[in-house]
């Protein structure tokens, strides 16, 4: 389904662009708030902080390459928060409530359930809660009325820079364009670079590869960054002069079983893994430094730099 306009108003109750932020869809009744750990007593300050209300807490860590996340739901946000106050990961917390107080502890309950399952299976941010959340009995109405504000909160964390549940996973090989649609452009005969420009509709996703030495891998470019596919082979040996980075990486991937030894040369992705930059990717692969806007080539030979820069 192709998504459809929408109008999105931030408002920065302090004039500071990365301090609080109050997003809102404005035919929606939904309100996600930013708040900064070091600006919470700014929110604390405003009644929205005593609402019913959903959370997400959300920072960095040196040992994962994902994002922490946990995520709640409270009757009070304020209370619940000054109770986080021993959690050190987080650096920012998002905030749910509705604009018209009308949430309550049952949406909160079922959006928490749903929140956490869906992060699961997403699989963009590495969560902390120690439970999935208790799903409350929800009756067909209100399960309605959940899933409409569910899908208004979605909106708006990825708005704000969190995609909390944007799935990185492809339906079929059909959603990717393997052979790139080109019109042909006016090139001097002294230029080498290619004669055809790579036109990519917002349907489709062009498939691009990457291989080497025990390594074989494939993936795609998208708003987020680079998507490596599950199956893609992963060379074992790396070179001095690879970024300290990749061994820690490989040693993440490894112990939580999205990397497996297929031999003695080679390990295998067991599920698509997305990576900031396509030479994030491109290094893992051959286990030295690379450029993977120029090593990750689609079916008609085309970079990544070809066809995106």
């Amino acid at each position: 389904m192709t998504p459809s306009a929408k109008t999105i108003q931030i408002y920065l109750p302090k004039g500071n662009p990365r301090g609080l932020r109050l997003a809102e869809m404005t035919t929606r009744t939904v309100r996600l708030i930013e708040v900064p750990r070091i600006h919470i007593d700014d929110f604390f300050a405003m009644p929205d902080a005593n609402q019913v209300g959903l959370y997400f807490l959300i920072g960095e860590t040196e040992s994962t390459d994902k994002p922490l996340l946990y995520v709640g739901q409270t009757g009070d946000l304020k209370r619940r928060l000054n109770q986080h106050d021993d959690k050190d990961f987080w650096t920012r917390a998002f905030v749910m409530l509705s604009t018209n107080n009308s949430m309550t502890q049952t949406h909160a309950l079922y959006m928490e359930h749903k929140a956490i399952a869906t992060a699961t299976e997403v699989g963009r941010y590495e969560l902390k809660n120690g439970n999935n959340g208790n799903k409350p009995h929800t009756p067909d109405p209100l399960k309605a009325d959940c899933e409409e504000l569910f899908h208004t909160l979605d909106v708006l964390l990825s708005t704000l820079g969190q995609p909390v549940f944007e799935s990185i996973s492809i339906g079929s090989i059909s959603n990717f364009q393997t052979k790139p649609v080109s019109t042909p452009i006016e090139t001097t005969t002294q230029s080498k670079t290619s004669s055809l420009q790579t036109v990519v509709s917002d349907n489709e996703t062009m498939l691009f590869y990457y291989k080497v030495k025990d390594g074989d891998a494939q993936g795609y470019y998208d708003d987020d960054g680079f998507v490596m596919l599950a199956g893609s082979l992963i060379r074992q040996e790396q070179t001095p002069s690879a970024p300290p980075f990749v061994t820690r990486l490989k040693e993440s991937l490894l112990s939580s079983g999205k990397l497996i030894a297929v031999n003695n040369k080679s390990y295998k992705l067991t599920e698509n893994h997305l990576f900031k930059t396509p030479s994030g990717a491109s290094v893992l692969v051959s286990g030295r430094s690379t450029n993977g806007w120029v090593e990750w080539k689609n079916a008609a030979g085309q970079t990544l730099s070809d066809v995106y820069r």
